[in-house]
């Protein structure tokens, strides 16, 4: 049972990434999916989250409007479309996920989490 984000890197301020979740001996159809993400010296936050069918997403308000939750269950991928970063967007992004309807930014509700990837915004 894993799951594996990727899709981090550097870019411009202004710029957009794509980062995406793979899960790996299980399917995430039964799960909700979160991304959170901690910056150097600073607690974990949860950034967005998305139920099972894609019905109910939730986004920090230091994201809305700018980062996108998506999910493919057919390919047991989730995805966060980032667009317009900004430079505090500066993280390690980890996916997670849990049992509990609709997601929680309540990272202690996840049982499974990804490795993260980092995410370096630049100005």
């Amino acid at each position: 049972v894993q799951l594996q984000a990727c899709g981090g890197g550097l870019v411009q301020a202004g710029g957009s990434l794509r980062l995406s979740c793979a899960a790996s001996g299980f399917t995430l159809d039964y799960y909700a999916i979160g991304w959170f993400r901690q910056a150097p010296g600073k607690e974990r936050e949860g950034v967005s989250c998305i139920n099972s069918s894609s019905g109910l997403t939730y986004y920090a308000d230091s994201v809305k409007g700018r980062f996108t939750i998506s999910r493919d269950n057919a390919k047991n991928q989730v995805y966060l479309q980032m667009n317009s970063v900004k430079p505090e967007d500066t993280a390690v992004y980890y996916c997670a996920a849990t049992t509990v309807v609709g997601g929680t930014t309540d990272s202690g509700q996840y049982a499974y989490w990804g490795q993260g990837t980092l995410v370096t915004v630049s100005s």
